[in-house]
């Protein structure tokens, strides 16, 4: 099987709903023979696919005289592919890109298939992305139909956006989501420093360079190493638990714990001394925490499978400090994970919302008198942070909101993050 095959398959699995595409995709290069340029390439057209689906869409609409809904998700994802490679990368000859496409087209649909193929592929040129945008500014699109053809992202989401944000902003905002970014890792203090880490990658020669927070190096691509030594975790996230400042020998409660990064930081922070309590509601996720933990070297982790969204009474005001990084839209990590765009609905998003707000007004209870509780989201929509916070604070007067952090792409080269520290009066 060929890099282009591979990444075929992986794009079909995830179209019709067998997988997310960080784990089929994985799958896929595990049980594959191929070299590491031609994982790597795979890796490349998938997720270039992924990211700019609307875009490529919009091309071949230009071209196509078959509706789109008409062609075949095998084809349809041979074009992607295609004109994703031609348009797209630089280092990919236009000749390869096209015969690689046909021959597949033919293994995959018929000869009318690979004709088709050909046909529409031979007409995409390197500059086609600056030919659709001028192209766009000549028909009678809305603003957010102009800027979902342009940045590849679904209308309702450019939408809502525009509804919290200004047109420009928005814009540069959705420009950064599909940009690949550094790859932020933690330090595991426990084992080593900064410093001692650094000289490390020096010696083996891995390219990195500093972060912005006082355990975080950013790496151009991820390095075979011991886990026991860092772990990966966007800055925004490490932000989340430096705001919660556990002390040694505190009782700690992180409600949404797996798969473990922020429960392991909170634990490092505290030098591995107290206590740090971490839930999820299921068993395979909370397993997940516990073999971080283990491996980081950490000893005062509690994992266990509970609700935050069921109140406990045996555990009212148990709590120095509470983390709660609560399910959400996800929208703050669509560089990470482009096939967010396709996999949320704005249906979803009332009961996501109703979800954040119970485990918000539940695990209050659990926190001391003069304790800390942190609120935070992986996403940039103002109704799952700010709205949230603010009706909250008005239906319990005895919570203040003593700092906020609201976290961008485009602007801090983080995920979009919000951050909320809530002290108990």
């Amino acid at each position: 099987m060929t890099a282009r095959e591979l990444a075929l398959n992986t794009l079909y699995k995830i179209e019709v709903g067998e997988g997310y595409s960080n784990i089929t995709l994985d799958k896929e290069l595990n049980n594959s023979d191929l070299s590491k340029l031609d994982k790597a390439l795979a890796s490349e057209i998938v997720y270039g696919v992924l990211t700019w689906k609307i875009t490529l869409d919009e091309i071949i609409k230009r071209y196509s005289s078959i509706r789109l809904k008409k062609i075949s998700p095998w084809i349809i994802n041979i074009l992607r592919m295609g004109i994703y490679q031609i348009a797209f990368l630089d280092k990919i000859p236009e000749s390869a890109a096209v015969n690689e496409s046909v021959k597949l087209a033919k293994k995959y649909g018929h000869e009318a298939s690979s004709k088709f193929t050909n046909a529409i592929l031979r007409k995409i040129t390197k500059d086609e992305y600056d030919k659709l945008k001028a192209y766009v500014k000549t028909k009678p699109y809305t603003d957010e139909e102009e800027i979902s053809i342009i940045t590849s992202h679904p209308v309702w989401m450019v939408s809502k956006l525009l509804k919290d944000f200004d047109k420009d902003f928005v814009i540069e905002l959705l420009n950064s989501n599909n940009i690949t970014p550094d790859i932020s890792i933690r330090v595991n203090t426990l084992r080593t420093s900064k410093e001692e880490l650094k000289k490390l990658f020096d010696l083996k020669e891995i390219e990195y360079k500093d972060g912005k927070l006082p355990h975080s190096l950013k790496l151009k691509r991820m390095v075979p190493f011991d886990e026991q030594l860092f772990v990966v975790q966007d800055e925004a996230a490490q932000l989340a638990c430096l705001t919660l400042d556990p002390k040694e020998g505190e009782i700690v409660l992180d409600a949404c714990s797996s798969p473990g990064g922020k429960t392991t930081y909170l634990s490092t922070i505290m030098n591995n001394k107290g206590e740090v309590d971490a839930w999820d509601i299921h068993e395979h996720r909370v397993e997940l925490v516990k073999k971080l933990a283990q491996k980081m070297g950490i000893s005062i982790v509690k994992a266990e499978v509970n609700d935050a969204t069921m109140y406990y009474p045996s555990l009212n005001e148990k709590y120095d400090k509470i983390l709660l990084d609560v399910p959400c839209s996800g929208i703050g990590v669509i560089r990470k994970k482009p096939d967010i765009k396709w996999t949320r609905k704005e249906e979803d998003l009332e009961e996501v919302r109703r979800i954040q707000y119970k485990i918000l007004d539940t695990c209050k209870k659990y926190l001391k008198k003069g304790g800390t509780l942190v609120y935070s989201t992986c996403t940039v929509f103002k109704d799952e942070n700010e709205y949230q916070i603010n009706e909250f604070i008005k239906n319990n007067k005895e919570f203040k909101l003593e700092k906020e952090i609201k976290l961008f792409p485009n602007v801090d080269d983080t995920d979009g993050f919000y951050i909320a520290k809530l002290v108990k009066n």
